[in-house]
């Protein structure tokens, strides 16, 4: 692969690449692509396989090393995989793996200083630890929890469903969203051991039947906002050490009746200005305005993302333009950020890429 220009950022795409519950996987691996950040254009540059179904993407700070959840159930050895990421072209090379304690991970993040790893296992409802070893593969899980619990919605909240964890700015917690059980799981880390233990209190309870996927912060680290799978709401925190207090909860689609729409992914704009949230099945992304001063959040508008299940997006590292990943359709699409609104207009550059699942920047 060549060396990229200098106007060319690298980004990788995580995907499905076999049939789950949710998915007709079509893909092959892990795919690599050359974005413009003068003109919004992606261009798919190479497929690593070799594993099934990579469906989340993390760089380590430095990004010398990619780790990918092998979203799987307990019959196909659901695992985290760990790549090299070659300095010059941002190829991949296979490191190691490690099984993931749990069935169908579906979220990776790395501490703040890339030594220690956690997994979000959507299944089984359990987080494991992962220690990171010199070259940046992995060591085997040192430490392994099990939520317990349920809520509302017989079908979807019978039981625990880890479906995302998140390291706070300081390295001091980490959060996990679980949509079984409605809460925002509190956890303090030891950075130097990797250890997690329940926080005084050890969760954020969101309204019954809320179902909570995804969460981010707001850049100045006051505030946090929770995107709501089940009942397609996002929900404004105000944060402080560990303490969630929640202020605001909107709705992400527009009046009117939606009938198997669900929300997926939720994104922060690099000036904490404004606000995205996807809605698979109404197939757009809700665009919100935030006003730190007075901490609330406003409708701006909805944008179809042009495609069918915008399983997630991401903004690139400038805030220029917002990439949204359609599983269904097969397509990333390019929109550009007005920077004043914070609406979206489409680019005309849509790119193919076989069920994508996750895009990940490198900064």
């Amino acid at each position: 692969m060549k060396r990229y220009e200098s106007e060319a950022v690298t980004v990788y795409i995580g995907t499905y690449t076999s049939q789950l519950l949710h998915v007709d996987g079509k893909s092959r691996g892990i795919h690599t692509c050359r974005f413009d950040s003068s003109t919004g254009e992606l261009i798919s540059v190479e497929v690593t396989p070799g594993i099934v179904n990579p469906s989340y993407l993390t760089l380590d700070p430095e990004c010398r090393t990619l780790y990918a959840t092998q979203e799987t159930d307990y019959a196909q050895d659901p695992a985290l995989f760990a790549y090299r990421v070659d300095p010059a072209s941002h190829g991949l090379q296979y490191l190691n793996h490690q099984p993931a304690h749990g069935s169908l991970p579906c979220h990776v993040a790395t501490d703040q200083t890339g030594r220690f790893v956690v997994v979000a296992n959507y299944g089984s409802g359990s987080v494991p630890v992962y220690p990171v070893l010199e070259d940046g593969s992995l060591g085997p899980a040192s430490q392994i929890l099990q939520h317990q619990g349920s809520s509302v919605d017989r079908e979807r909240q019978e039981g625990p469903h880890a479906h995302a964890a998140v390291f706070d700015q300081e390295n001091r917690y980490v959060f996990v969203a679980d949509l079984g059980l409605d809460k925002v799981m509190v956890y303090a880390f030891d950075p130097e051991k990797g250890a997690l233990s329940p926080h005084d209190p050890p969760s954020a309870p969101l309204h019954p039947g809320a179902g909570p996927r995804h969460l981010a912060f707001h850049p100045s680290g006051r505030f946090c906002f929770v995107i709501n799978e089940l009942d397609t709401t996002l929900t404004l925190f105000a944060y402080d050490r560990g303490v969630f207090t929640s202020l605001q909860t909107l709705s992400t689609l527009p009046p009117g009746s939606y009938p198997g729409s669900s929300c997926a992914a939720i994104r922060v704009s690099p000036s904490g200005r404004f606000v995205y949230g996807s809605n698979r099945g109404h197939d757009s992304v809700a665009i919100f305005s935030f006003d730190e001063a007075t901490a609330s959040l406003a409708p701006v508008g909805h944008e179809p993302t042009l495609g069918q299940t915008p399983r997630d997006f991401a903004i690139d590292p400038t805030g220029t333009f917002l990439l949204a990943a359609n599983q269904d359709s097969d397509t990333v699409v390019t929109f550009r950020i007005d920077e004043n609104t914070g609406r979206l207009q489409p680019t005309g550059h849509v790119a193919e890429v076989p069920s994508p699942v996750c895009l990940t920047f490198f900064p």
